[in-house]
């Protein structure tokens, strides 16, 4: 479908057009050539040239972003959903077991601390 607007005193007014109807207007009528139109939930709005390049270069700015996350293997945080819609607050990684992280991680502090009290013959062994 394809809606143009007509600027009349105070209202707009929108006519429907099937995207044929809308090429053959476009072939029969040459004014339809220097007209923009962007897709609004599957029709075509006719808008003035500088809607027309903030949506383009919006739609190009949300490709690029895309293509990083695609790239980088970023995941959205829109996909991370319940049932019914609402955005989960967090997201849990089984594979990580947090308690043996910690632990390690002190054990590793306590090792650092412990060699300097040890002989040099110790210290290369370790």
């Amino acid at each position: 479908m394809l809606y143009l607007n007509y600027p009349l005193t105070l209202f707009l007014k929108f006519v429907e057009l099937s995207y044929t109807d809308f090429c053959y207007h476009r072939q029969a009528d040459h004014s339809y050539m220097d007209k923009l139109f962007i897709p609004v939930q599957g029709c075509l709005l006719e808008v003035v040239r500088e809607q027309y390049a903030d949506f383009y270069k919006d739609k190009e700015r949300w490709r690029y972003l895309k293509k990083l996350d695609t790239n980088h293997k970023l995941l959205s945080l829109e996909g991370f959903t319940d049932s019914e819609g609402n955005m989960i607050d967090f997201a849990i990684d089984e594979t990580v077991d947090v308690a043996e992280t910690v632990v390690h991680a002190v054990l590793v502090d306590r090792l650092r601390a412990a060699l300097p009290l040890l002989s040099d013959s110790e210290q290369t062994l370790i």
